[in-house]
């Protein structure tokens, strides 16, 4: 008999199976049973988190011959012949290979023809996002005037690629990331079953590892199970997928927290010298210091040991959460670098050793200033008698705007840069800025900075500077009044944020 994976092999075939989906479990079944099930659906989520199982089970429930409570038997006829692929009223398909208009159009000829034995036709085009546009038009007439015979089951890990017009056709059903618990309590039941034998720490750690995916995990435990007779353990499971000792992980964490470069170097030799990979290993440092982050937060981490938690405790105490944020970002940053890069070791190298150099702050000579009516009147004695009043904050000069702007640029976000290299900005309170166009804010550099990865970089450029996420508006310059821009031009090049108090 052929080897069955054990994704497969332990694929939910009822509702009531599935875990960590019961907000669209519930409502299916509730459909069916009301005998209003729609003619389309879209089901988005991640990798591994049941979207393809709900389609099957759905195609299985609409057609099964004796559905119990909106479930399928899975015994009768129909049922069984879907299961083993043998209904030709059922078609699978794979838009990442079969994108083309041609293969839709397939679709569209066979959609007119009643089903051969089963009640309804359904399509599941999985990864659907990957049809051509062409294919997407083709599909669309389909979906806007069905045959009452025929259901689509669109699945995709991408919707925000799928037209508008197909989204405005289907019921869409967003799924969860599968929690650890729940990734756990399956996959004992599938130890139980198959006979495989794995420690409670290691059940843990390989739910963290498939972040919410569980056939991601399903796939772990295989390989693991495939390596050793004996018992899974946490070691074994580390070992087996490549993933540093914590104490390596430790190591260069506390080093780049402490600016030491030396141990840092030697940290990484002892990686590459252990035959890890550097990009996985990178990786795991920036979950362990998002970890320091969040116990720094809230006193409380999992999967960690109590001696674990001890030394995740100490290095919480070396740095303030604004540091902790910006190594995760500068690691993040070096990690693209390496995905591109023909010298990773050189570059890894390179990269921690710039992260451990301590940062020079320009001092601030005053650490709050308030600026009186007496001496914004000496430079602009015109308005004096109705000048607010004006604070500079306490601000760090790695908060100045055109150094933020100039990061920009250094980073190759040139787009950005040119968009912003003539600007201006307000700070309205802790949580906005409002960036001041003063040559006017054209409909060019609006659509550029309304880009979502744009929008994002610029945040995040932000967000490095302060070590707080704020949300940016845009304001056109010369819709000013002159009373504001002759408040504002006081400050004109000192590089600080500023809050009038009217």
């Amino acid at each position: 008999m052929a080897y069955t994976a054990l994704y497969r092999k332990f694929r939910p075939l009822k509702f009531e199976d599935m875990v960590g989906q019961e907000h669209i479990t519930r409502t299916l079944k509730n459909q069916i049973m009301a005998g209003r099930v729609g003619h389309a659906y879209l089901f988005n989520g991640g990798r591994g988190t049941g979207k393809t199982t709900t389609a099957k089970i759905l195609a299985r429930a609409v057609n099964c011959l004796n559905p119990q409570n909106g479930e399928p038997c899975n015994e009768c006829e129909i049922c069984q012949e879907i299961l083993s692929g043998a209904l030709t009223d059922v078609v699978e398909m794979d838009a990442a290979s079969n994108n083309s208009v041609e293969d839709i159009r397939s679709i569209r000829e066979e959609v007119n023809f009643l089903p051969t034995k089963a009640k309804y036709r359904v399509y599941i085009i999985d990864e659907v996002h990957m049809l051509s546009t062409g294919a997407f038009n083709a599909l669309l007439k389909t979906l806007e005037e069905p045959p009452e015979h025929v259901k689509f089951m669109l699945a995709t890990t991408e919707p925000q690629k799928l037209p508008a017009t197909i989204l405005s056709r289907c019921q869409r059903f967003d799924y969860k990331k599968i929690s650890n618990e729940n990734v756990v309590k399956r996959l004992k039941i599938i130890c139980t079953e198959s006979d495989i034998q794995i420690t409670d720490e290691a059940l843990q750690i390989l739910a963290v590892l498939s972040e919410g995916a569980m056939r991601d995990a399903i796939s772990i435990l295989e390989r693991c199970s495939q390596e050793s007779a004996d018992e899974i353990t946490a070691d074994l499971l580390k070992e087996l997928v490549g993933i540093p000792s914590l104490e390596m992980i430790h190591k260069l964490t506390k080093a780049i927290l402490e600016n030491d470069e030396t141990t840092a170097l030697q940290a990484i030799d002892d990686v590459l010298e252990d035959g890890k990979d550097l990009y996985n290993f990178l990786w795991e440092v920036i979950k362990y210091v998002k970890d320091i982050l969040v116990y720094k937060a809230t006193k409380k981490l999992e999967i960690y040991s109590q001696e674990e938690l001890v030394k995740i405790k100490d290095l919480a105490g070396k740095a303030e959460k604004q540091k902790l944020l910006e190594i995760i970002y500068q690691l993040s940053e070096l990690e693209s670098s390496l995905k591109s890069s023909t010298q990773k070791t050189i570059m890894f190298q390179a990269g921690i050793l710039k992260i451990c150099m301590k940062r020079v702050e320009k001092p601030i000579s005053q650490p709050e200033i308030d600026i009186m009516q007496p001496q914004v009147a000496k430079r602009q004695p015109e308005v004096a008698q109705n000048q607010p009043k004006v604070t500079i904050q306490n601000v760090k000069p790695t908060q100045d705007w055109q150094e933020i702007v100039n990061q920009l640029k250094n980073a190759g976000k040139i787009r950005l840069y040119t968009c912003l290299v003539n600007t201006a900005v307000d700070k309205l309170n802790d949580q906005t800025w409002e960036i001041v166009f003063t040559n006017g804010l054209t409909d060019f550099n609006r659509r550029i900075l309304e880009e979502p990865n744009n929008r994002a970089d610029l945040i995040k450029a932000i967000a490095m500077a302060t070590g707080t996420e704020i949300n940016i508006k845009l304001r056109d310059g010369k819709a000013k009044t002159t009373e504001k821009k002759t408040t504002t031009s006081v400050f004109d090049g000192l590089g600080i944020d500023i809050n009038v108090i009217e």
